[in-house]
């Protein structure tokens, strides 16, 4: 794969893909032509990254075998959201608090290695990296 022009995409495998796609499109602002079914893609202004979900239900049957869900935060991965400065980390912060957005770890943090950021959960317990590594 180096070396070629791969577009790198991130599927999810929700449970409850109606309640995913409402909070990837109405919280987060996500892009989606997704008029309900098991799948559902997003895209962002910048087009370098794809997000995919897809209902657990219909990829449990496609592999198989039974999924066990993990309790509480996933703490398996993370999505990353890089945002051009910490400026617009600090707005992102304030926007989702007045939408009730909950934080795991609290407000942004500024870390000695260049990055600020903060954490948010989606309603399944997937976390999400809302960050920059640019002071401007």
């Amino acid at each position: 794969m180096n070396g070629k022009d791969v577009r790198i995409g991130v599927s999810l495998l929700v449970g409850d893909i109606e309640n995913m796609v409402q909070f990837y499109r109405d919280t987060l602002g996500f892009q989606t032509q997704w008029s309900g079914g098991p799948f559902a893609d997003f895209e962002t202004a910048s087009g370098e990254l794809s997000l995919f979900m897809y209902s657990r239900k219909e990829f449990v049957k496609a592999i198989g075998e039974d999924y066990v869900l993990p309790k509480g935060i996933n703490q398996t991965f993370e999505i990353s959201l890089w945002l051009s400065n910490f400026a617009e980390v600090d707005l992102e912060y304030e926007r989702l608090s007045k939408l009730g957005v909950q934080f795991p770890t609290g407000e942004p943090i500024t870390y000695p290695f260049g990055i600020r950021n903060f954490y948010v959960a989606d309603p399944e317990g997937n976390l999400l990296e809302i960050g920059s590594t640019s002071e401007t």
